[in-house]
């Protein structure tokens, strides 16, 4: 009797646009013919990969649907003369039963789905049964739960292979991998599309080794790659042994096909390995998601370039090494905006941080400009003491200034606020919020510096043509400042950063009540302070442009607080 042939998979990272389903269906297609000319004969696509992930309420259109069932169809033809090949794809699906075309936008909910595409023909069809409503995640909304429509599991004979179906958040309950294991898999395979933060990788490979483990079956884990608006997908796609034991990884951050040879270790017992790519680093991990997100959100939305307002200060320059990372030199520009209060540092600084990346710089100053609003202003102010008004007119001249260029370019304009100046309002509407991308808004003051200093350690070709750190000494250890009146510094007006940052963490990331932050020892008027501040900076935060998300919880999709509320605890 002849040993049985390993089987061959592919677990297939692509980068996929939201809508663009013509797009789509070429990305997989591309993806299933280099799988099956390597010798692949199962192909795995991430989830809601015909339509890219969240589609949002797209999903509510009728019009939506149709196209997507007939992208699935068009998809299947133009596979089937890969005999032999199975592709899994992740896609929306309607429920069975009458076409209800009306003005509602609440119905009818469908099922987030995973179909089997061989020969020309959908073989089969898995809904999801879990379906997150958490932190980015707002899936019963738009689904319904394919346990809660009677649907059960799905296992499809792959080369002599078992191969379960599962989605996502299934992978992450025991009922779902239970159903698979009882309905006959040998092999689990989940399709994800699950948004980075800070820890995620090891979290998702921690999880799915307890869930391959107590099944005891080897688990497949396909998994987008990509920016959509403010979330990012990481990639990092792997397979787990019976064990728990990592046999293969996919690259973080990028577009890849992975490999996997499955070989029968006994009866019904599949063995996978393949190649394993190493797991970045923290900091490397959020440059990578920043990176990333920066280059999809400008290159799927079509701008040209980006626009910067340079100021000499830490984050307007961790954003420039963003943005020349992300999209090249060449379309990247910066303009320096200085006022009577800007210190000659912060020009000397700007200047040499441009030359080492070879950027367009232009400096505009500002100072005519304020004049002309405050003399416009002199009898409404007249008595009245300069105060944070003066410094507001500042700031709103840049962003007019950076508006106007970004209308004429059509190059967007990349604001520079971090985490801890969103939360607690330490900027203008109108003014250093103006633009189109936040690339830092979800990343803290302290985290800025950790960024900087771990990009200045990295081998930069810079555009001399020498290797070297791109970002000068002076702005990462000058005290940090906006420079809207004189000797003016951050910790005026705000506690030390490293207090502050830590305040922010556990009251808004973790949820931890203002009694319990000044238990664990910070002092109550610093908590009192910067929640306070939280709160009333929320009508600010609600005008700002999305950024990349980077943490459990950003100021974004995972955050939903009422402007108007008198709740202080």
């Amino acid at each position: 009797m002849s040993a049985q042939p390993p089987l061959f998979v592919a677990l297939a990272q692509v980068n996929v646009t939201v809508g663009d389903l013509p797009g789509n269906v070429r990305l997989l297609e591309e993806a299933a013919r280099q799988a099956y000319a390597q010798g692949a004969r199962l192909v795995v696509a991430p989830e809601l990969s015909l339509t890219g992930y969240p589609p949002e309420d797209l999903l509510l259109r009728p019009a939506f649907m149709d196209a997507c069932e007939a992208a699935l169809r068009g998809l299947a033809e133009v596979l089937k003369d890969l005999d032999g090949l199975h592709v899994v794809v992740g896609h929306p699906s309607r429920r069975q039963g009458p076409d209800v075309r009306t003005k509602s936008v609440g119905a009818p909910r469908g099922f987030n789905s995973a179909s089997v595409l061989a020969g020309g023909l959908v073989l089969g069809t898995y809904h999801k049964r879990e379906l997150p409503n958490y932190q980015v995640f707002d899936e019963r909304r738009y689904f319904v739960s394919g346990r809660d429509a009677g649907a059960g599991a799905l296992v499809v004979t792959v080369a002599g292979a078992k191969v379960g179906l599962l989605i996502c958040e299934d992978a992450w309950f025991d009922e779902p991998a239970d159903a698979a294991v009882a309905a006959g898999a040998e092999i689990l395979c989940v399709i994800n599309a699950s948004p980075f933060h800070q820890d995620k990788q090891q979290e998702r490979e921690q999880r799915m080794a307890q869930t391959a483990r107590r099944v005891a079956r080897p688990l497949l884990y396909a998994h987008m790659v990509g920016g959509q608006d403010e979330v990012v997908f990481d990639g990092a796609s792997f397979a787990l042994d019976a064990q728990g034991q990592l046999c293969a990884r996919a690259p973080s951050f990028e577009a890849a096909l992975l490999p996997v040879q499955f070989t029968l270790a006994g009866p019904g017992l599949w063995q996978p390995s393949g190649a394993v790519a190493e797991v970045l680093g923290a900091e490397a991990q959020v440059w990578q998601a920043l990176v990333l997100g920066v280059r999809d959100y400008l290159g799927k939305n079509g701008f040209p370039g980006a626009i910067i307002g340079l100021s000499g200060g830490v984050d307007s320059a961790l954003v420039l090494a963003i943005a020349v990372d992300a999209l090249g030199p060449e379309r990247v520009r910066c303009v320096m905006m200085p006022s009577a209060y800007t210190a000659d540092i912060s020009w000397i600084d700007s200047r040499d941080m441009v030359a080492r990346l070879g950027v367009r710089y232009d400096e505009v100053p500002i100072s005519p400009m304020v004049a002309a609003f405050e003399s416009a202003l002199a009898s409404e102010f007249a008595g009245l003491p300069v105060d944070a008004t003066e410094e507001n007119i500042q700031a709103r001249v840049r962003g007019t200034l950076l508006m106007a260029l970004s209308n004429k370019s059509g190059h967007i304009v990349l604001t520079t606020g971090n985490k801890s100046e969103m939360a607690t309002g330490y900027c203008t509407l109108y003014g250093d919020m103006a633009g189109g991308f936040a690339v830092i808004k979800d990343v803290a003051k302290t985290l800025v510096y950790r960024l900087c200093a771990w990009k200045n350690t990295q081998p930069t070709r810079r555009a001399d043509g020498s290797i070297g750190p791109v970002i000068p000494e002076r702005i990462l250890t000058r005290a940090p400042s906006a420079e809207l009146r004189p000797d003016q510094k951050d910790q005026d007006s705000l506690p030390p950063y490293e207090v502050l940052d830590a305040i922010l963490e556990r009251y808004m990331e973790d949820n931890q009540s203002v009694a319990d932050i000044t238990a664990a020892g910070f002092q109550s008027a610093d908590v009192e302070r910067v929640t306070r501040l939280i709160k009333i900076n929320e009508y600010k935060r609600r005008q700002a442009p999305i950024g990349v998300r980077v943490t459990h919880r950003g100021f974004g999709r995972d955050w939903r607080y009422p402007i108007t509320s008198r709740f202080r605890a």
